[in-house]
């Protein structure tokens, strides 16, 4: 029984250094969360305004006050003139998740699409900012779509719009330029929401206010595309990696508390 014991003991403190080690090792594997907004200005994201060169923030329209990160259009004119664009974070993510909350606020752009109205989007997977032409108003990407309430009508948030892309939803390949959420949720006003993404292994996902609402898998670019065919390497369509960015689609919306992991 003491020889038993005594070696029990022996075990024990040898076990302990790399049981440590190991502790040591999990921590620090595990994901990290980071901010990748610094809320004092737009380092680290380059803009992309329809009809303009890449960098040039165009009417001023991505700006940060009070630490919110604002698209706004009133240096626009009366006219938008389908000056569609989108702020870029510099950094190209494969497996990630994205969680940031938003709101519409103040009155679409005079001149902009009826469709317009208290639209956004995240675009996810997307072409390089440096590869999107001059005169082209929206990447070849996926996109969690946006859309804000009128304070009567359901005008659901969430849908995922393919660019030059497809998806598979239940396994089955979208069928049109955008498909809507599976759970249908609404938010009229002001209010801020909480937007997730979170993409692994060509599984996507998205979530409103901590809820899931709609999962859809294997994203490849559209080989019938006149913009999507143009990334297809060696016969090669599938996406696993790309650039997000933020629509501005001529209504102002507001980000904060961006934060970024990567897997």
């Amino acid at each position: 029984m003491i020889r038993i014991s005594f070696l029990f003991i022996i075990l024990s403190f040898a076990c302990q250094p790399a049981t440590k080690e190991k502790v040591t090792d999990v921590v620090e594997s595990l994901p990290v969360q980071q901010s990748i907004f610094n809320g004092k200005d737009l380092d680290g994201w380059t803009m992309k305004v329809n009809k303009y060169p890449l960098g040039e923030n165009f009417g001023n329209t991505f700006r940060v006050e009070d630490g919110i990160l604002k698209i706004r259009y009133d240096q626009y004119g009366d006219d938008f003139d389908e000056r569609f664009g989108a702020l870029y974070f510099d950094k190209k993510l494969e497996n990630f998740n994205l969680k940031l909350d938003y709101r519409f606020v103040g009155e679409t752009a005079p001149g902009a699409p009826e469709w317009g109205f208290r639209d956004s989007g995240v675009q996810i997977l997307s072409q390089s900012p440096s590869s999107v032409k001059i005169d082209q108003p929206f990447p070849v990407s996926v996109e969690y779509n946006l859309h804000g309430g009128d304070g009567t009508k359901d005008r659901p948030v969430g849908e995922v719009c393919a660019n030059g892309m497809k998806v598979k939803i239940n396994g089955e390949t979208n069928s049109s330029y955008c498909s809507p959420a599976t759970i249908k949720k609404t938010y009229h006003g002001d209010q801020w929401v909480n937007l997730e993404i979170d993409v692994k292994d060509g599984v996507i996902k998205h979530f409103s206010n901590g809820e899931e609402i709609l999962t859809y898998t294997d994203p490849i670019l559209d080989a019938e595309h006149d913009l999507g065919k143009q990334f297809i390497k060696d016969g090669n369509t599938t996406v696993s990696d790309g650039y997000i960015s933020f629509q501005s689609n001529s209504h102002p919306i507001d980000f904060k508390n961006i934060e970024l992991v990567e897997y």
